[in-house]
C-alpha cells in the first residue's frame, strides 16, 4: 500500500505566541474534531519533536498557527510510489500569504514521519557547520514540495506579527540553500522573486506596511551587515529586536529608507517605495503561482 490518506493521520495545530492562534485552532477543530495541538515550545526542532512525541500515527500533519485550512486538503491521498518517492519522506503543500498572495512552502501544511522528525537536526539543534539546516527544514533530500495550495496564512493580525512573518522571509529568501551569497541576485531564481515581492506587495491589508519593513530589514541585515542571521530562528531574539528597535517607527518612512540601501549595497532591482494599495491589490489578482522547478539564477 502506497498511498497515505490525510484523513487517516493525526493533525497537529503548531502555536507559539501568534495572536490570532486560538481563533485559528477554534477553525481547525470545527473542520477536524480529533486535531490535537502543541503549543509554547521554544525553537523549531524542539516543537516538531513534541508533535512527534504527541502523535500516535506514524504520519502526521502540522498546521502553523496562523493557517485556515481549507477541507478539501482531507480528501488529499499521497501515493508516494507513483512519484517516485520512499515512504520515508516529508511532503508539503504551498500556502497561500494573504498579506502578499505568495504560494510557496512557507507556512503550508506539511506530512511528516515520526522518525523523520526524532532524527533531524535542524534550526536550534543544527550542527556547526550545517547552512542547510540552521534555518529551514526544506532542503533535506526526503523532503518533497507539492505545487497544490490548501490553505491561508494569515501573518498580519498585528504590526508585530505582520513584522516578525516579513522579517523572517526577508532573511530566508535572501540565502543560498542557508547561506549568505556575496551576490543577492545570484541566489536561487524563484526565492529571488520572493525576496522582491515580500518586499513590495502587501498595502491593500491591515499591516501589510509593517510586513515589507520587516522584509527589508531582514534583507538589509543579512546582505549590507555582519549580522548574524542565524538570530532568524530565535523568536525571542526576534520579539525583543521588535521591542526596542521597531515598534516605534514610521514604517512608510523606514522601508523608503532602506529600499534605497538595499539598492546601494546589493544592486537588487527594488523601488525605493514599495506598491500603494491598488497596486498590491492588482498584482495579487494577477500572481499565479510558479512549479517549483529549477532554473538559471538571474
Amino acid at each position: 500500500m502506497t498511498k497515505i490518506k490525510v484523513v487517516d493521520q493525526d493533525i497537529i495545530f503548531l502555536s507559539y505566541d501568534e495572536p490570532n492562534a486560538e481563533k485559528n485552532y477554534a477553525d481547525l477543530c470545527s473542520k477536524v474534531p480529533w486535531a490535537k495541538r502543541v503549543h509554547g515550545v521554544h525553537g523549531s526542532d524542539a516543537a516538531h519533536k513534541a508533535c512527534a512525541d504527541l502523535s500516535e500515527t506514524e504520519y502526521f500533519v502540522t498546521v502553523d498557527a496562523d493557517n485556515i485550512v481549507d477541507p478539501e486538503f482531507l480528501n488529499q491521498e499521497v501515493d508516494y510510489e507513483a512519484l517516485g518517492l520512499s515512504a520515508e519522506h516529508v511532503f508539503s503543500w504551498c500556502g497561500k500569504l494573504h498579506v502578499n498572495g505568495l504560494m510557496y512552502g512557507n507556512g503550508g501544511l506539511k506530512m511528516w514521519t515520526r522518525k523523520f522528525v526524532h532524527n533531524m537536526k535542524t534550526h536550534e539543534h543544527s550542527e556547526d557547520g550545517d547552512e542547510r539546516g540552521k534555518v529551514e527544514f526544506c532542503f533535506d533530500d526526503k523532503y518533497y514540495q507539492f505545487n497544490e495550495n490548501f490553505s491561508v496564512s494569515y501573518t498580519n493580525e498585528t504590526p508585530w506579527q505582520a513584522w516578525r512573518a516579513g522579517f523572517r522571509e526577508g532573511v530566508k529568501m535572501s540565502l543560498d540553500q542557508g547561506a549568505k551569497v556575496e551576490d543577492l541576485r545570484k541566489v536561487w531564481w524563484q526565492n529571488y522573486d520572493r525576496l522582491l515581492i515580500w518586499s513590495q506587495v502587501g498595502a491593500d491589508v491591515k499591516n501589510g506596511i509593517w510586513s515589507i519593513l520587516g522584509a527589508r530589514q531582514g534583507c538589509y541585515l543579512t546582505n549590507c551587515t555582519p549580522w548574524d542571521y542565524a538570530n532568524v530562528r530565535d523568536f525571542e531574539w526576534l520579539n525583543n529586536f521588535w521591542e526596542t528597535e521597531v515598534k516605534d517607527v514610521n514604517p512608510e518612512e523606514v522601508s523608503a529608507h532602506l529600499g534605497f540601501e538595499i539598492l546601494k549595497g546589493t544592486g537588487v532591482d527594488i523601488s525605493t517605495n514599495p506598491l500603494d494599495a491598488e497596486q498590491s491589490k492588482f498584482f495579487k489578482s494577477v500572481y499565479q503561482n510558479s512549479a517549483r522547478i529549477i532554473r538559471r539564477a538571474k
